[in-house]
């Protein structure tokens, strides 16, 4: 079945996702600057120009509009895969769809990412950065589901799942070896998209015995 073309966003849409969007990015930025502790919704909704009110059409706490940078990006992805040709294969289809997302402004900075790696590793933080986390992958999920028409959710969940896990191996393998994205995220999704041979033993014979991850961490 050929993917549906997306559907257009009316002028009130964009104009509600671009309020989501600043409102998320001010928070991000005053919590980078100040702490969480010192960040108020009321702060959030100054730095906009908006009410407090107007915030909680967004979002539910501070830490939810924090965290929601994580949510965001996969607004694109979900559109972009749906734009995909009709005849594309489907995992290439995710593949191209999620490096598009990736690549749109380049190598992270380091220094930054390590400002955010810090901040949600806060217990304030951590349960709805996980929560954000789930509501990637449910809409990968269902992304994943519309475009081949439905068939088996169990597996379109399970294939949400298995490229988040590559995203985030990709994300963790830049940042502590300093080995490119991009080059390294496209890697996985193709491994995983052959049932990974060359852990397998499906491409060149079986590998050697190894007790370490690519991290160089024990396996157990």
């Amino acid at each position: 079945m050929p993917p549906e073309e997306p559907p257009k966003l009316t002028l009130r849409e964009r104009k509600k996702r671009e309020a989501r969007r600043a409102l998320a990015q001010a928070a991000l930025r005053l919590t980078l600057d100040r702490g969480l502790e010192n960040v108020r919704v009321e702060d959030i909704a100054v730095e906009v120009g908006v009410s407090p009110r107007t915030f909680n059409n967004y979002f539910s706490s501070k830490e939810q509009a924090v965290c929601s940078i994580v949510v965001d990006r996969h607004e694109g992805m979900r559109e972009a895969l749906l734009a995909r040709p009709a005849g594309e294969p489907l995992w290439e289809a995710v593949k191209q769809a999620v490096l598009e997302q990736y690549s749109r402004d380049g190598e992270p900075d380091r220094a930054y990412v390590a400002r955010i790696r810090e901040l949600m590793g806060q217990l304030m933080l951590r349960g709805e950065f996980l929560n954000a986390h789930a509501a990637v992958e449910q809409v990968l999920a269902e992304t994943i589901a519309k475009r081949v028409g439905g068939v088996d959710h169990l597996l379109c969940r399970l294939m949400a799942s298995s490229v988040e896990s590559a995203v985030r191996v990709a994300f963790v393998n830049w940042f502590t070896e300093g080995e490119p994205l991009l080059p390294t995220l496209e890697r996985l999704l193709d491994e995983l998209a052959a049932g990974m041979p060359t852990l397998t033993g499906g491409a060149g014979g079986n590998p050697e015995p190894n007790t370490t991850t690519p991290l160089g961490e024990p396996l157990c």
